[in-house]
């Protein structure tokens, strides 16, 4: 079988500051530097959204992008645009939102709403120099 993967891009703006409340603010400091300053940063996140699965012989289509773009509209871009992750969404309530665990955040978000037929892969960029990927492993 013949298994591709299509992606999508994303985008969305959101403000955060990492931090844990149960440190002081000079170690806050001494671990996350600037982003734990307390009047919060903002990225402007890249994300794409890699599916992968077998092509549909009727419609030639691992997924329909349409389907994709909506899906991503709908639970990321609607959800995290403009938003102040700590303030804002109740995932990061008790999560650092760091790149890596809003990575987690997204692929959990997409992934139950994705047939299980298909493989899912998140990368999100937080600058154009930094970024992670998470495939559920």
């Amino acid at each position: 079988m013949t298994r591709v993967t299509v992606k999508r891009k994303a985008h969305f703006n959101a403000a955060h500051r990492l931090f844990r409340a149960d440190w002081d603010d000079q170690k806050n400091l001494e671990v996350f530097g600037k982003c734990s300053y307390p009047n919060y940063h903002g990225h402007n996140y890249d994300l794409i959204v890699s599916v992968t699965g077998a092509i549909d012989p009727e419609t030639g289509f691992v997924i329909d992008l349409k389907v994709l773009k909506d899906l991503i509209k709908e639970e990321i871009e609607d959800h995290f645009d403009h938003k102040n992750l700590n303030e804002d969404l109740p995932e990061f309530k008790n999560l650092n939102p760091t790149a890596e665990n809003i990575c987690v955040v997204i692929y959990n978000k997409l992934k139950s709403r994705l047939d299980t037929k298909f493989d899912l892969e998140i990368t999100l960029y937080e600058t154009a120099r930094n970024f992670v990927t998470y495939s559920g492993t």
